[in-house]
């Protein structure tokens, strides 16, 4: 089969020509030959092997596919496996798999190219945290079967509270106790067990089974049910103002570990009247539950399909400050002249059996303490000397401030602790400082008269700049009197000074420059004499003005520094998203609505946007699905953000605790047994309690999924809606798919859709009808009975019915013959026997739906004889 053609040189080649043959090879059968060629060469024989093959394929496999560790999500992962046709005639392969861990393989057959290679992709849905190793079995032309190892390990994503620094799983946490307003932290570490990034939010649990608030539990049963009112007054309180979780969202990288600081800030109920709250322990068992950010299907359904988020328990108790004061709180000094002191001995008492406290008293003016601050262990007395030292004379009653330290998170950075006054105590000092008596003695003053003197202006008291008794003096204003006024001077309204009536002109100068002097009686303005020796110039009355015009600035710029600090700290006190500042109804009228208003417009749910420290409740949380919460829109959303408002929002990058908010279910569709070449839909439900817009947009690259619109919307605050997801498929079978979507074209998320395409089908109420006589007929006439034929399918089914001929025939007859049953509805069909000599009483059809299932019903007529 092999032929040589080539024409043999007569002479020698010559040196650098050649000499070119051509071997042919024409195969007669489908196999291998192997022969030779002789090439003589002078004296030399060179034997040349000539193999001729067949063409044929030589496909090989990769022998393992390993997902590796991921997350049970409900998400279907792909791998590709690739099969290479490395021989010179194409081959065919063939993958098989009867495994228990439901797979998707595409494609199960086909050919593969000489010199190329065909990619087999292999679905896996990561529905059940399980350990999967299944065997593909691939039968390839020409090898014998090769088998494939699938492998993946599907973990739970779980987060695990650690302790710090140990590193020990945490169950609970006891802040044990801790005063009303201070504040006792505590670190704990959250760790990644996960081999995905996963974004993780804190959400206190306020209703959860077991949680106390306020709750003494050391008191007997009898007398906590007897205090039930504060079990009700408790359920409206934010529980998230006690605890407070920094930070308490964020993102965990794989197998990641993040210390999250817990601070715990007791508060204080108020009970019924009559109950000494002061004296009371108020203890607090809280629930604090970390979980993934994002979807959520609702905590029952959650609970149902993944265990339970990672818990923590938190329990402390708060108890009020008991310093009391003996005596106290009204201290009295006794009186005391100028420069003297008085003192008054105090025992300040700790009664708080738990914790100890530290006391710092303000400074007052005229009054010492020593020591001024101090710290007193429980159950123990500490003494304190309050000393009376007054700077001037008169009666003095002040409130003395005594400031309780203790520890408390700063404004700005709350994950620092610093010293601060959680709560104050106010004590009364009532102290009085008497004048000495001191005689006064006149002298004669023959020198100049001062501004203030006696009626003559001869006689000085001596020492009046120490005294505050003053000697009589004959001042008198002069626009006070009318007495011998003269007429040219009635009409003078100025408050000026008047001159003695004995006092000489030389001596008389005003006490200031601009005074005027006028007599006591006639009202007339009197020459005022200015000594240069003793007065001001002019430019000592300006040096003088500007410097009381200094201290008069710097005195007032204090007071608007202390006036600003002081809204400050007013401002803090109200600053919070629902007072933002103000102080609540100062000086804000109420708005007056009318009846007609209320018709016109309807009062709309308006939440108050979430702090950033603010954890998380459960109650918030599910308010989340409530129709008082959110308002239902199903037509009129836009497709694209068109409004500048719109756009903006849009654009926002969202927290983990806004994810949290917002709703896109379920995670996982069922959409049940499906019928080939019909249409079903199910809605997507979304919901956005956010106060912003959001937009929403699905990402379908499934066949089956095609019809699926609108594919963009964008959601308004507070709002819930709905895109209907369409499927329709061809193929029989379990269908496993997911769909991707965004948020903001950011954030990330997946819906699986699971269904089971089935064939139409038919279900009969009966398999067997027994057919009696119609009553009022002759038995001989007619038999009739009734069968229903069911679709519980959601596409209609046609059906025709078949009889089953036997040698005697069939008497029997079913009307409709053939005909339609709509989806999940009935159909009732009338079977008749007429009898005769030779009718059979028995029959058999055939309920034969149009590519679907056939089912058989058997007929007997109930003949009765009669004699």
């Amino acid at each position: 089969q092999f032929k040589l053609i080539v024409e043999n040189p007569e002479k020698p080649v010559a040196s650098g020509l050649q000499v070119t043959a051509f071997v042919e090879y024409f195969p007669e059968t489908e196999e291998d030959l192997q022969d030779r060629l002789c090439l003589l060469i002078e004296d030399d024989f060179v034997d040349i092997p000539l193999l001729g093959l067949i063409p044929y394929c030589f496909l090989e496999i990769e022998s393992e596919i390993s997902f590796g560790a991921v997350i049970a999500n409900s998400k279907i992962i792909s791998k590709e496996i690739s099969i290479a046709n490395r021989g010179s005639s194409p081959g065919r392969f063939k993958v098989s798999y009867d495994g228990v861990v439901p797979l998707n393989i595409e494609p199960t057959r086909g050919i593969v190219e000489p010199k190329s290679v065909k990619m087999v992709k292999v679905d896996l849905c990561t529905d059940v945290p399980r350990i999967i190793k299944e065997v593909l079995k691939v039968e390839l032309e020409g090898r014998d079967c090769a088998e494939v190892q699938i492998q993946a390990t599907v973990v739970q994503q779980i987060i695990k509270v650690l302790g710090v620094p140990c590193g020990n799983v945490l169950e609970c946490i006891n802040f044990g106790p801790v005063y009303f307003g201070s504040s006792k932290t505590e670190q704990i570490c959250l760790y990644n067990e996960s081999p995905e990034c996963m974004d993780w939010v804190a959400v206190l649990e306020d209703n959860a089974i077991g949680g106390e608030m306020g709750t003494d539990l050391q008191r007997s049963t009898d007398a906590v049910l007897q205090d039930l009112s504060l079990k009700n007054r408790t359920r409206d309180v934010d529980v998230s103002t006690l605890i407070l979780c920094i930070p308490n969202q964020g993102t965990l990288q794989p197998y990641e570990k993040s210390l999250v600081t817990l601070c715990f800030t007791p508060r204080m109920f108020k009970r019924d009247f009559g109950v000494n709250n002061s004296a009371l322990k108020q203890d607090y068992v809280l629930f604090l539950r970390f979980e993934a950010a994002g979807n959520k299907d609702g905590y029952l359904q959650t609970l149902m399909k993944h265990p339970r988020p990672t818990e923590l328990a938190l329990t402390g108790s708060g108890i009020p400050v008991t310093l009391t004061f003996n005596p106290g709180p009204v201290f009295k000094f006794m009186d005391c002249f100028l420069g003297e002191q008085t003192q008054v001995l105090c025992t300040l008492k700790n009664e708080s059996e738990l914790l100890p406290v530290t006391f710092s008293f303000c400074k007052m003016a005229h009054f010492n303490i020593s020591p001024e601050k101090g710290k007193i262990k429980p159950k123990s007395a500490k003494d304190v000397i309050f000393s009376f030292s007054p700077h001037q004379i008169g009666t003095f009653k002040v409130k003395q401030v005594v400031d309780i330290i203790g520890t408390g998170l700063e404004r700005k950075n709350l994950q620092i602790l610093k010293k601060t006054s959680f709560h104050r105590i106010y004590l009364s000092f009532i102290g009085v400082c008497k004048s000495k008596q001191k005689n006064i003695l006149f002298k004669i003053n023959p020198g100049l008269t001062p501004m203030i003197s006696n009626a003559t202006g001869w006689f000085v008291a001596d020492g009046i700049g120490q005294c505050t008794d003053t000697a009589p003096v004959a001042m008198l204003k002069s626009n006070q009197t009318q007495i011998h006024t003269h007429q040219m001077n009635r009409s003078c309204k100025e408050d000026a000074l008047i001159a003695f009536p004995n006092d000489r002109a030389a001596s008389i100068r005003p006490s200031h420059r601009n005074e005027k002097y006028r007599t006591i009686f006639t009202k007339t303005e009197r020459y005022n004499y200015i000594d240069p020796e003793f007065s001001y110039t002019d430019c000592e009355q300006l040096s003088k003005a500007a410097h009381k015009d200094y201290y008069s600035y710097f005195i007032y710029n204090l007071r608007q520094r202390r006036l600003q600090k002081d809204a400050t700290r007013q401002f803090y006190i109200y600053n919070n998203p629902l007072n933002i500042g103000l102080k609540p109804a100062e000086g804000l009228l109420s708005p007056k609505i009318s009846v007609t208003d209320i018709h016109k417009e309807k009062l709309q749910f308006k939440k108050v946007p979430l702090d950033e420290n603010c954890l998380l409740t459960s109650r918030k949380l599910e308010a989340i699905g409530s129709n008082s919460s959110v308002k239902e829109i199903t037509s009129g959303l836009s497709a694209l953000p068109t409004s500048t408002q719109e756009k903006e929002d849009c654009n926002r990058t969202l927290t983990s605790k806004q994810l949290h908010q917002i709703v896109i279910a379920p995670s996982t569709m069922d959409f049940g047994d499906v019928c080939v070449c019909s249409i079903t839909d199910r809605k997507l439900h979304i919901i956005n309690y956010l106060l912003v817009h959001i937009w929403i947009k699905i990402d379908i690259e499934i066949d089956e999924l095609q019809r699926t619109s609108p594919l963009s919307q964008v959601v308004p605050p507070l709002t819930k809606t709905h895109i209907p997801i369409v499927f329709e498929t061809n193929t029989l079978g379990m269908f496993k798919r997911s769909f991707t979507y965004t948020i903001n074209n950011q954030h990330c998320g997946h819906v699986l859709v699971v269904a089971k395409a089935v064939s139409v089908e038919l279900e009969l109420s009966a398999r067997e009808v027994i057919l009696n006589p119609v009553p009022g007929y002759l038995a001989e006439e007619e038999f009739r009975a009734t069968v229903r034929v069911h679709n519980p399918r959601n596409h209609p089914a046609e059906f025709t019915w078949k009889p089953v001929i036997t040698d005697r025939g069939n008497a029997f007859s079913v009307r409709p013959a053939k005909g339609f049953v709509e989806a999940y509805s009935d159909l009732e069909c009338e079977v008749l026997w007429y009898p005769g000599f030779s009718s059979p009483e028995t029959g058999e059809f055939n309920l034969c739906v149009c590519e679907g299932n056939t089912i058989n019903l058997k007929c007997v007529a109930k003949v009765t004889v009669q004699t």
